[in-house]
């Protein structure tokens, strides 16, 4: 009898000891690795450590790297697809890569400003392509980020007034089909280059300019190896956060809801933010010597529409989208 209790008391024990085991890896943490091109200082990439990261809670571990010090610009969206990361911040442009469709949303002049963006999303034109992005690539879009619009930001003295003064300019792009023709779609030579690249590439004349929302020219100092810019405000540029599908759908609803709710406040204060930064740039970069100026939208528009609707790309659209998209 004692020697039945002992090992009862044993085996309890040891039973005990796997279950405390259990509680406490079940208690570990989801880490969500999270990569992006971006430096660590851009308002979209503060948001992300100082509001996202603390709100989503206990639950997880949000590790990011910025700077392209984990995988080089465009490759993200593929480690997130293989489970290599969790998360990642991308343009259109790069779901493009896999499903067309999203070539749309890269068009210049047609998402209009930061308002228009998020309405493409809050709407079901939004769903769509969220759903395109689920069932087509594997990821969940868990929000749009603002990063504010593009324009042509040069070397030389020369006046870009119309998409004809551009004519043979290296612009740098990034890489990928949809990128390149948004370029040419403007007048200019494309150049595929690396985000991180972009001020050596300045600075050697491998390139004869860039296009960038203002606050981005600011944070990687393009200003100190160019002259001019010419505000042609072609693109707005923006990201969707996205998540692996499956790692989304192992969470809890509730742990789900507080990563879609985190990321809708993270982009709120980073959209502001680059609104007042874009406001105040202007003055900033007349003050550091630059020329710059409005050429003739108009006649960008005119011939940006021209080329897309000519091109192979504008047969991937779905049908009536972008009236749609005008009509928000």
């Amino acid at each position: 009898m004692t020697s039945f209790t002992r090992r009862t008391l044993l085996a309890g024990a040891a039973a005990l000891g796997m279950l405390a085991a259990a509680g406490q890896a079940m208690a570990e943490p989801i880490k969500l690795r999270f990569a992006d091109s971006t430096t660590a200082d851009a308002p979209r990439s503060v948001a992300l450590v100082d509001i996202f990261a603390k709100q989503i809670g206990d639950d997880f571990v949000f590790e990011p790297y910025f700077g392209s010090t984990l995988y080089k610009q465009g490759t993200e969206i593929v480690a997130v697809q293989r489970g290599n990361l969790e998360m990642a911040l991308m343009p259109p442009s790069d779901f493009a890569k896999q499903v067309p469709a999203f070539s749309i949303l890269t068009a210049a002049y047609l998402v209009r400003d930061a308002a228009h963006m998020k309405a493409i999303f809050d709407s079901e034109i939004g769903d769509e392509f969220k759903k395109m992005a689920r069932d087509e690539m594997g990821v969940v879009v868990l929000a749009p980020a603002y990063y504010g619009a593009r324009h042509v930001n040069l070397k030389g003295d020369k006046k870009i007034n119309t998409p004809e003064d551009l004519a043979g300019v290296k612009l740098r792009m990034p890489g990928g089909e949809a990128w390149q023709f948004l370029g040419e779609s403007i007048g200019a030579n494309p150049v595929a280059m690396d985000y991180a690249e972009v001020y050596t590439g300045l600075q050697t004349g491998a390139i004869d300019g860039q296009d960038n929302p203002l606050p981005n020219n600011k944070l990687m100092k393009f200003h100190e190896v160019t002259n001019q810019i010419a505000l042609t405000g072609h693109n707005v540029g923006f990201g969707l956060l996205m998540i692996n599908a499956k790692v989304f759908d192992a969470l809890t609803p509730d742990q789900q809801k507080k990563i879609r709710d985190a990321a809708d406040a993270a982009f709120e204060w980073s959209n502001a933010e680059y609104l007042k930064q874009e406001a105040e740039l202007i003055d900033f970069f007349k003050g550091a010597g630059l020329d710059v100026y409005t050429p003739d939208v108009d006649a960008f528009r005119a011939y940006s529409n021209e080329k897309y609707l000519a091109s192979p790309l504008s047969k991937d659209w779905p049908e009536g989208m972008v009236e749609r998209i005008n009509a928000l």
